[in-house]
């Protein structure tokens, strides 16, 4: 449906949004069988940051960000803008105008398969943003494209109504229909966790908390001495 612009979109349950992002991508990521990563290549322009919020989405010709000006209107409290093109690009496709416009609606960051420029004067505004490239590479305002279809990001889809959750480790995307069993995941993860790393400050080594000792001798792992090794010789 290019050409269109979807302006009723679901908004997640906001304690379950507030919870997710509280856990932080890693977990999330985890606790969903380690799925709805963007990948290693969006890296925030900031550091010790942290946002989640409802995904409104962009699909962009590259080069052109007509559709991000369309989008802003979409936007609401709480929101993420999520910005795909439909083919990769680097141009440097939002800047700080863009930014001082969402902070007037309340958008919480901006994650976008392309490029974001005035990083140092998004960082000094508080606005957080991933992104692939870092451009000065300007844009023109042309093409049609779409607001709150589904877009795709490193290779995932991103919904509109998605919940958004972005920090120093990348961009984890949780589907709406999945919200609340993620939330439930992960903190039965962050639980665990915090079990073991108590463990491992009593002394405890992973080898045995994991049961992989009989996995090393699965594998043949044998120990040695020093004095029996090449390396000694």
């Amino acid at each position: 449906m290019p050409g269109t612009i979807v302006t009723d979109v679901p908004t997640p349950d906001a304690d379950a949004v507030a919870a997710l992002q509280g856990f932080g991508v890693a977990t999330v990521h985890e606790a969903m069988g380690r799925v709805g990563s963007l990948g290693p290549a969006l890296r925030p322009i900031q550091q010790g940051v942290a946002i989640a919020g409802r995904a409104v989405t962009a699909l962009c010709w590259p080069g052109d960000n007509l559709m991000v000006h369309a989008a802003v209107e979409q936007c609401t409290p709480g929101d993420v803008l999520v910005v795909a093109t439909a083919s990769p690009a680097s141009h440097g496709m939002f800047g700080d105008l863009f930014a001082t416009a969402l902070m007037h609606r309340g958008v919480r960051g901006l994650v976008i398969d392309a490029g974001v420029r005035d990083t140092a004067t998004l960082r000094e505004l508080g606005f957080p943003a991933w992104s692939r490239h870092v451009s000065a590479e300007g844009t023109v305002k042309a093409t049609a494209g779409s607001v709150n279809l589904p877009v795709v990001v490193a290779g995932q889809t991103v919904r509109a109504g998605d919940v958004v959750v972005a920090d120093d480790d990348g961009v984890v995307v949780v589907p709406r229909a999945r919200v609340a069993d993620a939330v439930t995941a992960s903190q039965q993860r962050v639980d665990k966790e915090s079990a073991a790393r108590e463990a491992f400050a009593a002394g405890e080594l992973g080898l045995d908390r994991y049961g992989l000792r009989p996995v090393l001798d699965r594998l043949g792992v044998r120990y040695a001495r020093w004095s029996d090794t090449p390396e000694a010789q």
